[in-house]
């Protein structure tokens, strides 16, 4: 493969996520039964940086191998076959799945169907099986050629979302009127407000900061939108339930302090305000449980079945998709410069709310 454009891949120093590099290596060779991807381009948004704050803890570092002390983030994207040695994964097969920020990706497939290639790579064996799974374009159920961008940013944290709102209907909401859902304007958040919403058994309660107040309010996906600073202004004795996708302890103590017994339940599942000082303060009421969307697929296929599942999730996706479509700004950038400018951007809090980066290094 000597004819090929070199491989580069983005490298993020795992103790200092400001501090990151390119590295230039050669293309992957493959043995019997490995598959090679040209990594065609991939999202990126502040759900990404969440990889790097749980990289350790929840074994997002290693998806892809890297340098000692370095580390490749994962994130959505769309890449194509152009080297294989396996019999059943044919040359050319488009896939969306997990790729790094790079220009190739190597796979050693396990199980292949027509709607999954997944990849059985040591590295990555005790990852769950939704992470680890390419999606054969031809049989995607979800799949839309003139839709590509807006399934690389959305369709993860959608599938997110989607589990999530699952999960609290599924547990009847905790008995709670109102969903507070913290980082109103991340587009996790908005794929969860609109569903709860849509849904109609609770109401959909943005937090929101000051910056991006009036763009979450235009979105129409929350009953109230409320800055951070207002959170004394809801009634502490009607029950609710916070999602935090923000990750900031002290605006998690403010909710718990303010509503005690009438928080319900405490969801942890983003963490866009990473740079945030945690509390060191004890919570009130109840403690805050991490959100494992695998967790929740895996029993949702056994209580429904996964075409039953699948059926759900499309038809939850087309309406979102459609919602998307009205505020969702796509911006491509190609290059080194442009996964540098984006990647920083997103770390330090700077880019904006209907803006979704779509991104490749090939130039």
């Amino acid at each position: 493969m000597s004819d090929r454009a070199p491989a580069v891949n983005f490298l993020v120093n795992k103790t200092d996520w400001k501090s990151h590099c390119f590295e230039e290596v050669g293309v992957p060779e493959l043995a019997a039964g490995e598959v090679l991807f040209r990594v065609d381009r991939f999202a990126f948004t502040a759900n990404n940086i969440t990889y790097a704050v749980a990289g350790d803890m929840l074994g997002y570092w290693n998806f892809f191998p890297a340098p000692d002390g370095w580390g490749r983030l994962p994130t959505m994207g769309f890449g194509d076959v152009i080297a294989s040695s396996h019999p059943e994964v044919a040359e050319g097969t488009r896939c969306f799945g997990f790729y790094p920020m790079s220009r190739y990706l190597k796979v050693e497939p396990g199980e292949v169907s027509p709607t999954q290639i997944v990849d059985a790579a040591a590295h990555r064996k005790d990852l769950a099986l939704a992470y680890n799974q390419y999606s054969p374009v031809g049989r995607d159920a979800l799949y839309d050629v003139e839709h590509e961008d807006t399934l690389m940013l959305l369709r993860g944290l959608f599938m997110t979302s989607f589990l999530a709102d699952d999960f609290l209907a599924d547990n009847d909401h905790y008995g709670a009127e109102s969903i507070l859902i913290s980082s109103a304007s991340s587009k996790t958040s908005i794929a969860l407000g609109h569903l709860v919403q849509r849904g109609g058994r609770a109401r959909a309660v943005g937090l929101t900061s000051d910056r991006n107040l009036e763009f979450v309010r235009g979105l129409g996906c929350y009953d109230q939108v409320i800055t951070y600073d207002e959170v004394g202004s809801l009634d502490p004795a009607k029950a609710a339930v916070i999602v935090d996708m923000a990750g900031n302890g002290q605006l998690m103590h403010t909710i718990h302090s303010h509503f005690g017994d009438s928080l319900k339940h405490s969801c942890a599942i983003g963490m866009t305000h990473w740079d945030a000082t945690p509390s060191a303060e004890a919570l009130p009421g109840p403690t805050p449980e991490f959100f494992f969307a695998p967790s929740q697929i895996q029993k949702r296929v056994a209580d429904w079945g996964a075409s039953v599942l699948q059926e759900r999730l499309v038809e939850a996706w087309t309406g979102f998709r459609s919602f998307a479509d009205t505020w969702l700004v796509v911006q491509r950038g190609q290059g080194r410069s442009a996964v540098e400018r984006v990647y920083m951007k997103t770390l330090n809090g700077e880019t904006q709310p209907q803006h979704g980066h779509v991104l490749s290094l090939w130039d």
